[in-house]
């Protein structure tokens, strides 16, 4: 089993490579590299067709085990509130960079510039009556075929609620379903082997794309913005992590390293959704909180996106000589942010968001949009990096809030004693939470002893 968890090692290193060798092809022949963004964009449509799948199996088996409803719409509460209040503390904390930096100044637009603001607002306009009717599939099978994760959520959470209802009768329903999550997941794992194809596409695509004149164009914004990610999540994510669950965040992070590497090179974390959701189950957290509690987050928990829009607003409207007022600032961003819902994890959705509130509240800065869509996608790698440190946070927080983590499953595995198996991303021993005796019926059929660690 060793070699196996070597061979996968060496897929990451190559992963790494890739990266290295696609900045080099991307300065050295740019046109060369434009032509292979279709490898970064075949990889990432391959997770991508695994996400839905995994999603229904995790939460049907999480919320079909559970005996008492009150239980899921406990943890889901929980998750939303939490939601809410991290992405208002985002939003405080980019208005407050973005405000200290006044990033735009001394920027003028350019009519190519005008022109790229103008093509992004003219697909933006979704509004919160259509994000919450789009929830809603035509059918329960196009909520797979289309990969709407929200509405895969939906069709799951009612699955799992009519399986609960069916009591032992349900039983074999879900004896079913684990055996297709252990199929879907080593699918998964044999896609992973072409990570390092779709990384050296994805980067020398967008190394070709831009240049370094954008970069050093634009740098004041870039810098601030992933320092402003930084102390989010280390200092804010981090003290929070540490106060509650008693996790050090450095600890979780170099678990979820892998994780990180693949949206790095793909610059989406919904490429790394699949994988989270194992990982969380691995670590000690119970399936009904992962199941519920990170495919929200990945529309709800929108950390990374929140201060993107709050400095890149600011950054239009200075570059444009026409800052906006506190009042014109709160209001336009929580628009945003309310806007924003179900966008999380798409490359480029933060520049419509951004397109789209600045259309709906003030016309005269989207022609301002085009002067950061020459680096966005540098930004996105950065917005997605901070989307899912805060959707792994989350999942250990409501966890812990809701006494459904194992805290002695997630030291042995933090430091590095029960690891994760990379070979099926299925742990077949992984624990229950611990609970008292009388919840002794919550559990699923056929469910293990946990593992002795």
């Amino acid at each position: 089993m060793a070699a196996r968890r070597d061979r996968t090692h060496y897929l990451y290193l190559a992963v790494i490579a890739a990266v290295v060798l696609g900045i080099a092809v991307g300065f050295a022949a740019p046109g060369v590299a434009v032509e292979l963004k279709p490898l970064g964009t075949g990889f990432v449509n391959l997770i991508k067709m695994m996400i839905s799948p995994i999603i229904f199996c995790t939460i049907v088996l999480g919320v079909g085990s559970v005996r008492k409803a009150a239980k899921v719409g406990a943890v889901g509460g929980l998750a939303l509130g939490y939601f809410m209040v991290m992405s208002t503390v985002a939003l405080a904390i980019g208005l407050l960079v973005g405000n200290l930096l006044e990033p735009g100044a001394g920027l003028h637009l350019t009519d190519a510039a005008r022109q790229a603001g103008e093509k992004q607002a003219s697909g933006a306009g979704e509004g919160t009556v259509d994000f919450l009717l789009g929830v809603i599939p035509k059918t329960m099978v196009s909520a797979f075929t289309e990969g709407e994760v929200l509405q895969t959520l939906l069709v799951a959470l009612l699955a799992g609620f009519a399986l609960q209802a069916m009591g032992k009768a349900g039983e074999p329903v879900l004896r079913g379903i684990g055996h297709i999550q252990r199929l879907v997941f080593r699918i998964l794992a044999m896609i992973m082997w072409v990570a390092p194809v779709g990384a050296f596409g994805a980067i020398a695509a967008v190394v070709g794309e831009t240049g370094l004149d954008a970069l050093k164009s634009l740098a004041v914004i870039m810098i601030g913005f992933y320092i402003t990610c930084a102390l989010f999540v280390f200092v804010v994510l981090g003290a929070l992590l540490r106060v509650v669950a008693g996790v050090n965040i450095l600890a979780l992070l170099k678990y979820l390293g892998r994780e990180f590497l693949l949206i790095l090179s793909t610059s989406s974390s919904e490429s790394a959704l699949p994988r989270l959701i194992a990982k969380m189950e691995h670590l000690g957290v119970s399936k009904p909180v992962v199941g519920i509690t990170v495919p929200t987050g990945y529309s709800f928990n929108l950390d990374g996106t929140a201060i993107y829009l709050t400095m890149a607003s600011l950054f239009v409207a200075e570059a444009m000589g026409n800052p906006l007022s506190v009042g014109e600032q709160i209001s336009l961003l929580v628009f945003m942010i309310i806007a924003s819902k179900g966008a999380a994890g798409v490359t480029g959705a933060g520049l419509a968001t951004l397109a789209g509130g600045l259309q709906s509240h003030r016309p005269e800065l989207v022609d301002g949009v085009g002067l950061i869509v020459g680096i966005d996608r540098f930004m996105s790698e950065a917005r997605a990096l901070t989307n899912f440190a805060g959707n792994a946070v989350a999942t250990v927080l409501v966890g812990t809030w809701t006494k459904e983590i194992d805290r002695g499953r997630v030291a042995e595995v933090l430091a590095g004693r029960v690891p994760f198996d990379e070979r099926t991303l299925v742990d077949d021993h992984a624990p229950a939470p611990r609970q008292a005796a009388p919840e002794a019926e919550d559990e699923a059929p056929g469910q293990r002893e946990p593992a002795k660690v």
